[in-house]
Formats: C-alpha cells, sequence, structure tokens
C-alpha cells in the first residue's frame, strides 16, 4: 500500500501547484515524472514502452515522445481541427449570427425576466455544442444578451450567472473532453452523444432553469437589486444570416453520416476531424462568395492555422502532459488504492463512482480548469472500470460532466474571470449564484446515473 500512499502527496502537490496559479503542463508533467522516478525505487513496475532505450533515464523522455506522437496522432489532431475550425467561424462572425438568431425568442418573455434569463442555460447549451469554448460562447453572450437582459429587468448578476451557466455541460462531438472521452474508451462520439450524453444532460438543464429561477430572484430581492440596463464593450460581427449554419456544420455531417441513418447504399464513414475540415472548406466557399476576393480570402486561411496553434499550446500539450501525470498514478498504484480505500469503507461500484465523480468537481474548483481536472484522472477510467467489472461509460460520463461543473463554481476559472470583468462584478459573486443550481444537478445526476 506505500505506492497508492505516495501518489497521494504527489496529487496534493499537483493541486498545490495548480491552485497556486503554476503552469498546468509544467505542473502535471514534473510531478508525472517524479512518479515515474519514484516508482522502480519502490519495486514498481515501469510503464511498457514501445521502444525502450536500453537506459532508465532515457525512458523517462521516451516516454515523453511517446505520449506526444500518440496524442497528436489521435485526439490531438482532432482537437487541433476543432480550436482551427472555432476560430474561423469567430473571423467570419458566423459564431456572432448564430448567438443572435439563436436569442431572439427570448424577447418574448418581457414580461417575466427571471423566465428570460433561465431560458438562456438551455439555449446557451446547445449553442456550446457547436461553439465549444467556454470562454469564446460567454463572451459572446455578453455582447449579445447581457444587454438585452439588462434591458428587461435582469440585475447584471443575475445575467452574468446564466451566462456562465450556459457552459456548465460540455458534451458534443466538438467538445475537447468529449473528444478525450471517446478516444480513452475507443467508442463512436455521435453514439456517445446521443445515447449517453443528450439522455442525461436534458434533465440536468432542466433543473438548472428551475433552481436559477428562484435563486436569482431570491438573490436580487434580498438585496432590493434594481436593474438598469447594462452594455459591454464587446462588439458584434455582422454576416448574413445564413453563416449561422455553419457552426452546426460540422454537428449535421456527423449525424448524416452516422450508423443511425442510412441514406447511402454504401456506407459513408467520417470521423471529427475529417468533418471539420469538409467544414472549413465550405465556409471558405461561402466567404468566397461573399467578398469576391482572392488574396484576403486566402490570407484568411491563417486563422485556421493559428487556431490549431493556440488549441495545441493551451489543450492539447494539457491532455499529453496529463497523461504523463496518469502513467506515474498508475506506476505507483493509485487505481489499486482507490478501489481498496472505497471497498474498505463498504462503497459498492456504484458509491466508488460517486466519490471519482466528486473528486474531479472538487478538482475543478480548485484548479479553474474542468480540462486540467479531466484530463489528468480521465485515462484511469479503463483500469478502474475493468476493476470493477463496471462499462466504462458508467463512469466516464459523470467525471467528464463533473468536470466542467466544477469550473462553473470556481472564482478562478478564466471563462468567470472574464464575464465577471465585463459585468462589473466579482467572480465570487458569480459563484454564489452557481453553487445551489450545480449542487442540485450533481445530486440529480448522481442519482441518475448511479443509483
Amino acid at each position: 500500500m506505500l505506492g497508492p500512499l505516495v501518489s497521494l502527496l504527489f496529487v496534493a502537490a499537483a493541486a498545490w501547484l495548480l491552485v497556486k496559479k503554476y503552469n498546468p503542463q509544467a505542473s502535471l508533467l514534473l510531478t508525472g515524472l517524479a512518479m515515474l522516478v519514484v516508482a522502480p525505487l519502490l519495486g514498481l513496475p515501469f510503464p511498457e514502452l514501445q521502444r525502450p532505450t536500453g537506459a532508465s533515464i532515457f525512458d523517462l523522455f521516451a516516454i515523453i515522445k511517446e505520449s506526444f506522437s500518440k496524442t497528436n496522432a489521435s485526439v490531438g489532431l482532432m482537437i487541433m481541427a476543432i480550436g482551427g475550425f472555432v476560430a474561423y467561424m469567430d473571423k467570419i462572425g458566423a459564431s456572432d449570427v448564430l448567438v443572435q438568431l439563436a436569442m431572439r425568442p427570448l424577447q418574448l418573455f418581457q414580461k417575466n425576466p427571471y423566465l428570460a434569463a433561465s431560458m438562456v442555460i438551455p439555449i446557451g447549451q446547445v449553442l456550446f455544442i457547436a461553439i465549444p469554448s467556454a470562454a469564446g460562447l460567454s463572451l459572446l453572450l455578453m455582447a449579445s444578451l447581457f444587454p438585452i437582459l439588462t434591458r428587461l429587468g435582469v440585475s447584471k448578476l443575475s445575467a452574468a450567472s446564466v451566462i456562465t451557466a450556459s457552459t456548465v455541460f460540455g458534451i458534443g462531438p466538438a467538445c475537447a473532453t468529449t473528444a478525450s472521452a471517446i478516444e480513452i474508451m475507443d467508442v463512436d462520439a455521435v453514439m456517445y452523444f446521443l445515447d449517453y450524453q443528450i439522455p442525461l444532460v436534458w434533465p440536468l438543464s432542466l433543473s438548472m432553469m428551475v433552481t436559477y429561477y428562484f435563486v436569482n430572484r431570491h438573490f436580487d430581492q434580498k438585496k432590493a437589486v434594481v436593474a438598469t440596463a447594462a452594455t459591454v464593450n464587446t462588439q458584434l460581427q455582422q454576416a448574413p444570416a445564413i453563416y449561422a449554419l455553419l457552426p452546426i456544420l460540422p454537428i449535421i455531417l456527423l449525424m448524416v453520416f452516422s450508423e443511425l441513418f442510412s441514406f447511402f447504399p454504401t456506407p459513408i464513414v467520417l470521423d471529427t476531424t475529417t468533418v471539420m475540415f469538409i467544414s472549413l472548406f465550405v465556409a471558405i466557399a461561402f466567404e468566397g462568395v461573399r467578398h469576391r476576393q482572392l488574396k484576403p480570402l486566402l490570407n484568411s486561411l491563417q486563422v485556421f492555422w493559428n487556431g490549431m496553434g493556440d488549441i495545441f499550446k493551451n489543450v492539447v500539450t494539457l491532455i499529453i502532459t496529463a497523461d504523463i501525470f496518469a502513467k506515474g498514478l498508475i506506476s505507483l498504484g493509485f487505481i489499486d488504492g482507490i478501489i481498496s480505500a472505497t471497498q474498505s469503507a463498504g462503497f459498492g461500484p456504484a458509491g466508488i463512482g460517486v466519490a471519482i465523480t466528486i473528486m474531479i468537481l472538487l478538482s475543478a474548483m480548485l484548479m479553474g480548469s474542468g480540462n486540467a481536472a479531466f484530463f489528468a484522472f480521465g485515462p484511469l477510467v479503463p483500469g478502474i472500470a475493468t476493476q470493477l467489472q463496471l462499462a466504462e461509460t458508467s463512469l466516464m460520463l459523470p467525471m467528464q460532466l463533473a468536470a466542467t461543473m466544477g469550473r462553473t463554481v470556481s472564482p478562478v476559472a478564466g471563462v468567470l474571470i472574464a464575464t465577471a470583468d465585463l459585468a462589473g462584478v466579482t467572480s465570487i459573486e458569480i459563484v454564489k449564484r452557481n453553487l445551489i443550481p450545480v449542487a442540485v444537478a450533481l445530486l440529480l445526476m448522481l442519482l441518475l446515473h448511479f443509483v
């Protein structure tokens, strides 16, 4: 049991570094390598390499190389293609148009501002599937929706809270955590989305609509808040209305060419990466027709490459270093330790699943990053599921959702800090509004999924 106990010390060290705002990639990489060094000293096996160097000290760096190679060839390329596409959609104004069109129905709820605010959550959740950037979507909603809500009579805090709640569930084929999850489990992205994510998320979104309605109204009445119309210094781009189709085109293509439908005599199989490139060139064709200038059109493609680079340095490198961190945990027997400890406490498989889910949520709260929390512990799921004789999805899905839920109640999360700054409030104040709805959604998720 010495290995699992030592692994807990390294987990605590990594958490401390992340909470203190040390670089997350560096923190996970160094603690992961440290665990890989300690494991053989404790008589524990070193991870198997495809091509060992012949010297243990150099094998450490071979692990880094193999992790880079494996990730870049699979989930890394997928996520980079998604990041590039999202950046291009933002550049041409397609994301702005989609958000503006999606939010028009809120004008129907002028007589009930808190209902209008609550309606933002399911609409925003649908938008989050097509625009899988929490900060990006929140800023778009702040520019387009925040002034509308405050004009309807909603306080700045209430408006900001429901906008951040729009990104509480990271689902859909374009989501980075989903991409990582399907790669770990080797399942189809569309089937995972339709068969597992949607059935669990829609009642959670409904619960959040209800709780936010009463929570925001209660807080505003308690503080006797007088709502005043507010604006933010963010400009929305103007583009043709048909551009609203472009951000959702990848999802449409994945659906049409999935196993769900048999439109074609010869099956056509499209993966997420391929769909992103197809959608990119469709968007380029739209831009060509719109502007009819070849040089700016070709130059605009640089935005896609820049987006790929940005997502590589921010997300893909996090996946790679988290993979090394996970290898270190596995080498020290972390999985065995969790299973043994929870079983000794009388937990069955469902109880262990609940414990791990809560651990991920708390980690995301402390780190301020749902990605960092999930990428660090997601690779452990196959081993845990095998030992518990559970389906991998039964553990992976609540862990994935808990990661983004934890980010929504973290005062150090980038999306909350950015939203709070634009709204003229503090991230702590938004967290206070988010805590009860997220806690209710978490409890409901655990009951629906594990009970």
